[in-house]
């Protein structure tokens, strides 16, 4: 198996549909535009439909019909082909001019019988037929307004978007999370008495509500495709209880026992859920530019794992706030660009310091190479410097089209370097450095009581102060990296006194936040009381509670945190049994322990090919959402 498995599994997917889209209006939802934009490209996508219009459309209910001389839709999806998303292909296609459909869903068939409560038997007897996919062909047609017409429906995994040759992410299932003790209960509300759950411990599939198993059934059909195009039989391994239910469906996955019989290869699957240690996701000791930089600049519209990249500097334009939408945002993702998808994984394994290096050494040879007007400098890279470099290509159209990747990295790491979250980021990491310090020799009472001054009110705090939301990533940080709580009357008053300032300082916020929103379930603070503001609190101290035990029910690394070593973290168990090695971590991964787990299997087993697969790429602030989340147990399919 090649390193590149991740990077060729997707890309022949998307062969498969680029097959299928010339000269067709094409509707991709969110998870595969995603998938699109790490594996190969919107360019390549264009390229195959052809034609000097552009028809790339969202797909969503006020998506924009096919006229009269566009007679071919494709539609590509990440999910099941049911209830809303069967609705929203009827709206498309009777407002349309189609005669040629074509539905592409990243969910197989046999997922599909399992939506349709086919027992398990009969599904095994129809293997070869597809008939939940011939059933929306006919509907297609119908819907077409004409028989005669042409309707495909078939299967493509489209699952990953491949960040590295070793590191993928899957879009389609970023709000997928591990449970926390508080599920129990509400799985518990719908049980009878005598099959209570006692604890996560007790969790499997049975004990799961129906959207769920079914959610974790479509990643288990992409992962199986995955192994198939690897050529590998998979072996099972899980740490935390919901990775326990996603191993054990992978490996009785009914679908995959005839690959497996056939596989050449071997590999270890290791799930792992991400609530048994979110200190590496929240803390800031990742000492990565990645980090920093999807930490500091916007989200990208529709994407859970790429961000804005102001590309206004490179215009005539004024650099004013209301220009910036004016100009279209660059990105990180580079696939067609070799240049700059080796800078992008130069960036992805190493050290800050040498990566803004990386990006400077870049650029200087890219302006040397286009004969512009460079003036060298060394020693300190600093965004200025960067800035006068990226400049240079300002006016020179054809330096511009041949460098475009490279400046967006360029731009990316300017933008993250003078941003005030920048500097923000090494005056979080000495505040978790002195807590471990406090970990390590006093209680948690003394640990909550440093951190009560700094939690202060909108009207006291100044820029260098931690807003509601960092006070949030430092309160997850502490109980995360603490573990067992001993419960005593002194944690009690501390964790009281924690509560009290906080829910006055939700009350006082000009604005609350979307994820201020989320917690206190109200959409201002106008009207949020202090009543409502601290059952909102309590709520958020008994997830943090639950973060505190997630590593109770484990008999070996109960613990992330090593006293005398104040950055040091707990190396994963993994099997070492096999060649290939896939890790995938449930809820979410940063770069800077994707880089961790490469190098620490290439220094204990050389020559194990490690995949390193998550639901999301993480920073500090999509923890509370993801932790806050209401909808873990019960989350939103399509249908």
């Amino acid at each position: 198996m090649s390193s590149s498995g991740v990077l060729s599994f997707t890309q022949q997917g998307w062969e498969q549909v680029l097959a299928k889209v010339k000269r067709a209006v094409v509707y991709l939802d969110s998870a595969c535009a995603e998938s699109l934009h790490w594996g190969c490209g919107s360019t390549r996508l264009l390229e195959a439909v052809g034609g000097p219009d552009c028809h790339l459309r969202e797909f969503e209910p006020d998506a924009v019909g096919g006229g009269a001389k566009q007679p071919k839709a494709v539609f590509v999806l990440s999910c099941l082909l049911k209830g809303r998303t069967v609705e929203i292909l009827w709206d498309i296609i009777c407002r349309s001019h189609f005669q040629y459909c074509v539905v592409v869903t990243a969910v197989s068939h046999a997922v599909h019988l399992t939506a349709n409560h086919v027992p398990a038997a009969a599904a095994a007897e129809m293997e070869g037929q597809q008939p939940v996919f011939e059933q929306l062909e006919e509907k297609l047609c119908e819907w077409m307004g004409n028989m005669n017409y042409t309707a495909e429906v078939f299967h493509v995994p489209l699952l990953l978007a491949p960040v590295a040759p070793h590191f993928a992410l899957t879009p389609a299932f970023a709000s997928l999370f591990p449970l926390l003790p508080q599920d129990v209960h509400l799985l518990n509300s719908t049980r009878p008495d005598k099959r209570k759950l006692g604890s996560l411990g007790d969790v499997d599939a049975t004990a799961l509500t129906p959207e769920l198993l079914l959610q974790i059934r479509c990643l288990v059909s992409g992962l199986s495709s995955l192994c198939e195009h690897l050529g590998v039989r998979e072996e099972c391994f899980a740490v935390g209880s919901l990775s326990r239910v996603i191993a054990a469906d992978l490996a009785n996955y009914a679908p995959a026992k005839n690959r497996k019989k056939t596989a050449a290869g071997r590999a270890s699957v290791v799930f792992m859920d991400r609530t048994l240690d979110l200190t590496g996701a929240v803390g800031h000791h990742g000492d990565n530019l990645v980090e920093k930089i999807i930490s500091a600049l916007p989200q990208l519209p529709g994407h859970t794992n790429d961000v804005m990249v102001n590309m206004i500097e490179l215009t005539a334009l004024q650099t004013e706030e209301e220009n910036c939408n004016v100009v279209a945002p660059g990105c990180l993702a580079q696939s067609n660009d070799t240049t700059a998808k080796a800078l992008w994984e130069a960036l992805l394994n190493t050290k800050h310091k040498e990566a803004v290096m990386e990006v400077r050494r870049h650029l200087v040879e890219a302006a040397s190479r286009e004969n512009l007007p460079i003036k060298m400098s060394m020693g300190r890279v600093t965004p200025g410097q960067l800035m006068s470099y990226i400049q240079l290509f300002k006016n020179n159209l054809k330096a511009l089209m041949n460098h475009c990747g490279l400046l967006q990295l360029g731009l990316a790491t300017a933008q993250t370097l003078k941003h005030p979250q920048t500097a923000k980021w090494d005056n979080f990491l000495a505040f978790e450095r002195l807590l471990l310090q406090s970990i390590g020799e006093s209680t948690m009472s003394v640990v909550l009581n440093q951190l009560l001054p700094m939690i202060k009110p909108v009207t006291q705090r100044t820029n260098e102060d931690y807003s509601p939301e960092e006070l949030l990533i430092l309160l997850i940080y502490i109980y995360s990296v603490t573990g067992e709580l001993t419960v005593d009357k002194d944690l009690g008053e501390a964790e009281e006194k924690v509560k009290k300032a906080l829910a006055q300082v939700f009350c006082e916020e000009s604005e609350l936040s979307p994820l201020l929103q989320k917690i206190t379930d109200w959409d201002s603070s106008i009207n949020l009381t202090f009543h409502k503001s601290r059952i909102a609190v309590d709520k958020l101290f008994t997830s943090l509670r639950d973060i505190a035990g997630a590593r109770n029910l484990m008999k070996q690394f109960k613990s992330v945190y090593v006293p005398g070593n104040h950055t040091h973290q707990v190396s994963r168990p993994h099997p070492s049994d096999y060649p290939v090695l896939i890790l995938f971590v449930v809820g979410g991964v940063t770069v800077s322990e994707v880089k961790m787990v490469k190098d620490l299997v290439a220094s204990l087993k050389p020559g194990t090919q490690v995949i390193v697969l998550s639901t999301r790429l993480l920073k500090p602030f999509n923890i509370p959402e993801l932790l806050f989340a209401t909808d873990r147990l019960h989350p939103d399919l399509g249908f």
